[in-house]
């Protein structure tokens, strides 16, 4: 039963939903900004409500199988930090897109909807939300987010599944973002 959680949360994650509504405006969010296929870049290519209904899209196809296995059917322990990786991964590696993909922020957020439903979520966007206005630099401003989060997770939270999920996205998002990270700040 857990690699079926697996497959279905890494299929519901490759869906790529930022390419999918971004055509339907005309355009390609690849050719634009840093050519991932994203959010970000569906908002640079089609608009505010393009870049909108990419990032629910994006965040819901994580909430759903994450928030089914842990809210719905129980699933905890490694298992259920595997599941939460796994829309992440696919995102970041679609074998819709020749296993390219996005930086994979919105899929995080899903799965932390999923798994705590409005806390964590919260924090994590306070956090992105205050970082990108004081850095201007993503990978820094998502990795202090991601710090963010553990040190709310600590005080709050405090279940070790968290932090697995949290420090196998990290793991993740620190790749994802490594040419960013290297980069100095733009202010």
């Amino acid at each position: 039963m857990i690699l079926a959680w697996l497959f279905v949360s890494f299929l519901s994650g490759a869906l790529p939903f930022s390419v999918w509504v971004t055509q339907l405006a005309g355009k390609d969010p690849r050719a634009v900004g840093d050519a991932n296929p994203g959010a970000t870049n569906a908002l640079k290519a089609g608009g505010k409500w393009v870049g909108l209904a990419a990032l629910l899209l994006d965040t819901a196809k994580a909430a759903a199988p994450v928030g089914l296995a842990y809210q719905i059917y129980g699933v905890t322990g490694w298992e259920m930090s595997a599941i939460a990786l796994m829309p992440t991964l696919g995102h970041a590696y679609s074998p819709f897109l020749n296993f390219k993909g996005g930086k994979a922020l919105a899929t995080v957020l899903g799965a932390w909807i999923g798994l705590t439903l409005w806390d964590v979520p919260l924090v994590a966007l306070a956090g992105i939300s205050l970082w990108f206005i004081l850095l201007k630099s993503s990978g820094w401003a998502v990795l202090l987010t991601l710090a963010g989060m553990g040190v709310y997770l600590w005080l709050a939270r405090p279940e070790p599944l968290f932090f697995w999920v949290l420090g196998l996205q990290t793991v993740l998002l620190v790749w994802k973002h490594r040419f960013d990270l290297r980069a100095k700040d733009k202010k």
